[in-house]
């Protein structure tokens, strides 16, 4: 009985130091001779320089996608006097910065308001500082009758004051 015990405790010590020696020694010695070297003819370092020449893209601007920015990509200030409203084009973003906002649109539909999650149909007050979408033409924002001043808006899109 004795023999059989002694047995399985040299049975166990072989088995954990044939697992702690296949653990710690098998898989950097795995990893390592599959690991590429930086620089070498399998995984050569490139510029920038030549990715955009390889792209043909001279500018020294961003490579992604390769397409040019849109002339209207960048945000606009616009000063919205009192009685105008301020008619935005399909896809046009607007912020409202200064001023108290009315919703306008020639349909039932509304504004997308992207910041509180909304839908801003005619005649509903437009909060400052939501991000609003026009889905379609059409629709715009128009100063509050019951203020003096226009509006101070930011705009990426396509616009006109009407």
């Amino acid at each position: 009985m004795k023999k059989n015990v002694a047995r399985g405790i040299v049975a166990a010590v072989l088995v954990g130091a044939g697992v702690w020696v296949g653990v710690n020694f098998a898989s950097p010695l795995e990893a390592e001779s599959n690991a590429l070297t930086p620089g070498s003819a399998e995984d050569p370092v490139v510029t920038k320089s030549y990715v955009d020449a390889l792209l043909g893209n001279n500018n020294g601007g961003s490579t992604g996608g390769g397409t040019t920015p849109a002339v209207d990509s960048q945000l606009e200030v616009v000063t919205v006097p009192a009685g105008k409203t301020l008619m935005a084009g399909q896809g046009t973003e607007v912020i409202v910065r200064v001023g108290k906002a009315i919703a306008y649109s020639s349909d039932a539909s509304g504004i997308a308001d992207l910041t509180g999650g909304t839908d801003l149909t005619k005649g509903k007050a437009v909060p400052t500082n939501h991000l609003l979408l026009f889905p379609r033409a059409g629709r715009g924002i128009l100063p509050d009758p019951n203020q003096k001043n226009g509006l101070t808006v930011l705009v990426k899109g396509s616009y006109t004051l009407q």
